[in-house]
């Protein structure tokens, strides 16, 4: 893909199907081989092991927000800077994430996450205050 702006359409329709619970969009935008590696974690596999996990933020108690601070392409590289929130009924989980997608015809083919495991615990913390008193 040579077209910088293009790339970074996708990767933002991508986040912006995961923010409206549109799972079938999401998939449409990975590769088949897709490998989403959350560093720190094991790698997720193939379009069918990542469409499971995609699926569960579909669910009614569940959902997905993103803040996107900054995001940048090279070619068929993106670089994301973001805010990702994770809901689990009232409880939200926001924590800041440093993503890098690399597409293959068109279509997303590594999706490579880094966050901060004390971010994250301190959105997790933050968010069941939140959730416990009503803020």
């Amino acid at each position: 893909m040579k077209d910088t702006q293009q790339a970074i359409d996708i990767v933002e329709d991508l986040f912006d199907a995961l923010r409206h619970r549109d799972t079938d969009r999401a998939l449409s935008l990975l590769d088949e081989r897709v490998v989403w590696h959350n560093v720190g974690l094991p790698k997720v596999r193939g379009i069918t092991n990542v469409g499971k996990f995609l699926a569960l933020l579909a669910k009614p108690t569940f959902g997905f927000d993103v803040t996107m601070h900054n995001i940048a392409a090279d070619g068929n590289i993106v670089l994301t800077e973001r805010t990702d929130v994770l809901i689990w009924r009232r409880h939200r989980i926001e924590f800041w994430v440093c993503g890098t997608f690399e597409l293959r015809d068109g279509r997303v083919a590594v999706w490579r996450d880094y966050f901060d495991t004390i971010d994250f615990l301190k959105g997790l913390v933050r968010g069941a205050f939140r959730a416990l008193t009503g803020r």
